[in-house]
């Protein structure tokens, strides 16, 4: 199974200390790059995050969310350090009496830095359950991954059946090319009235044939077609040897369009271009 490098998946997680949505996206990529962002409080997880994303994909510009919502009534019970709360009375009494003034609030006692102190959240746990629904959100992005590329797999099916179909339409064309060359020079050859050696008429035209025939090409892109469907059925991360299959299309069909002298030929030497650039386009999403 192939696998795209552009794909997307999101995922929530809920619980008694509030709600974390995860997000991930990517899109291709020469090699491997992760781009993680996460609130303050989870900084210490991106190392373990960056490697279970290593483990799980070969290439692709990675780019991770997280968003977290605290549940604000699930605050631990609230304690108060009373010799400190006891000391800013003393002290606000004090300037009290020395401004000759009573405006003591015990609200703004309790606001006092230190003075109330709520037990702070078993972030541990909470860590633990936001992983877990990261696990889950990687094999929700990997399924995306495949999915699409199965898309980009029947499309690249459909283009190697075209370049079989042009191979097929040059195969059928090139005796009547050879036929037409040869006739082509005896007739110019008689039109002149030329003298030739039979035997070097011969050779002559044997040396043309081969210059224009294109059957090696032929063949070569016929076994280019069964290499890159093997490498696809096979799967994995195959987008670089793919990429590497589409110069050698490239090279055969510049090697056959530089040997048409049919119209037939020519035609299908332009599709085979438009055909392996299609496929080269998509192959460049291929993980």
């Amino acid at each position: 199974m192939i696998q795209s490098m552009t794909a997307y998946a999101r995922t929530e997680c809920k619980g008694d200390w509030g709600n974390a949505i995860w997000e991930i996206r990517s899109v291709n990529q020469r090699y491997l790059e992760t781009y993680i962002r996460l609130p303050e409080q989870f900084r210490s997880l991106e190392a373990v995050l960056r490697e279970r994303l290593r483990k799980k994909l070969q290439r692709g510009k990675v780019e991770v969310f997280l968003k977290y919502n605290a549940n604000p009534s699930a605050v631990g019970e609230l304690t108060i350090n009373k010799n400190l709360a006891k000391q800013i009375i003393e002290a606000t009494a004090w300037v009290s009496e020395t401004a000759k003034t009573s405006d003591l609030n015990p609200v703004d006692i309790l606001r006092w830095p230190g003075v109330m102190e709520a037990e702070e959240a078993d972030m541990g746990s909470i860590q633990k359950e936001i992983l877990a629904a990261f696990d889950g959100l990687i094999k929700d992005f990997i399924d995306a991954r495949a999915s699409e590329g199965s898309n980009l797999k029947a499309m690249i099916d459909t283009r190697l059946e075209g370049v079989l179909q042009q191979v097929d339409i040059v195969s059928q064309h090139m005796p009547e090319v050879l036929k037409w060359q040869r006739e082509r020079i005896t007739t110019k050859l008689e039109e002149a009235n030329a003298e030739i050696d039979p035997v070097r008429l011969e050779q002559e035209l044997i040396f043309l044939a081969q210059k224009t025939d294109v059957m090696e090409e032929l063949d070569r892109l016929q076994s280019h077609v069964s290499e890159t469907q093997k490498i696809m059925k096979k799967g994995g991360a195959c987008g670089r040897r793919l990429d590497f299959m589409m110069q050698e299309f490239n090279r055969e069909s510049n090697t056959l369009a530089s040997k048409s002298i049919n119209p037939e030929i020519t035609n299908a030497a332009v599709e085979l271009k438009v055909l392996i650039e299609q496929m080269r386009e998509q192959i460049q999403n291929i993980e």
